[in-house]
């Protein structure tokens, strides 16, 4: 009974604006796994509500992140409805290699910068912090793209983010996220063959 009582006391001690960033978020990396366009306007709900989230939790570097996040969904909703005539999706892709090294470069530096920024603030782990969002970057932008990969790089930094949450008391922000984990391996495995039936 004890137990049943400390789940009860826990759920209504979460807020209402995170479990409506949860639902929203969930619902557009399942979408998106799924290759469905429609995941775009609950992932521009979502940003908006980890905005306010992020920043009363001072995860600085995650606040920004959402506004690119906002920009870079309204760029992926555009750029996922200009399929061409002779199929019903906008066709995935592969990672090229010049991307995997610009990307890590990119990673590399902007972590540095951001988080010698971020340890001058109150901001929370400023060099993790730093190091998830400049993963975030790019695998958002790779989404936007349709790159396969991009999901590999989330179920990387998701995991991180876990751990990260969990020590800053958002525990449904926490779980999502560990649902984000597996719900990209599953959005790897179906952009996969999604990739082999347009090449076969």
């Amino acid at each position: 009974m004890s137990s049943i009582q400390t789940l009860q006391t826990w759920w209504q001690s979460q807020s209402w604006l995170e479990i409506a960033g949860v639902v929203s978020g969930l619902l557009c990396v399942y979408l998106a796994a799924k290759n469905i366009i429609w995941n775009w306007p609950f992932a521009i709900i979502n940003v908006c509500i980890y905005i306010f989230i992020f920043y009363n939790s001072h995860l600085f570097a995650d606040v920004g992140l959402q506004f690119y996040f906002l920009v870079v969904n309204i760029y992926g909703w555009y750029f996922w409805s200009q399929k061409p005539a002779s199929q019903p999706k906008t066709p995935v892709v592969l990672i090229t290699k010049q991307q995997v090294v610009l990307s890590a470069v990119a990673v590399i530096i902007f972590t540095i910068i951001l988080g010698s920024v971020l340890k001058y603030t109150t901001a929370s782990y400023p060099y993790i912090d730093s190091f998830c969002t400049a993963c975030s970057l790019v695998a958002q932008f790779f989404m936007a793209r349709k790159i396969v990969e991009n999901w590999l790089i989330w179920v990387f930094v998701d995991i991180i983010y876990v751990g990260v949450y969990i020590f800053k008391g958002l525990h449904l922000t926490a779980i999502m996220y560990a649902i984000y984990v597996a719900i990209a391996l599953i959005g790897y495995l179906d952009w996969k063959k999604d990739y082999q039936k347009q090449n076969s």
